[in-house]
């Protein structure tokens, strides 16, 4: 993913589709058009877009 890349989301149950405007190692920050409010900037954590990967567990039961 790399800024200015074209992103589907989650939005209020629905599928929006937004320009990455920021990216930091665990959130990205997107423009989006909504009805009401043009270039609204939208905080996702980046797992929530790419899926996201279980996390491991560092300590194992016996």
């Amino acid at each position: 993913m790399k800024v200015g890349e074209t992103v589907k989301f989650d939005f209020a149950g629905k599928k929006k589709e937004g320009v990455v405007y920021k990216l930091f190692p665990n959130t990205v920050y997107l423009k989006a058009d909504f009805d009401k409010a043009k270039g609204k900037t939208v905080k996702r954590k980046l797992s929530a877009l790419e899926g996201g990967k279980p996390k491991e567990n560092k300590k194992t039961k016996k």
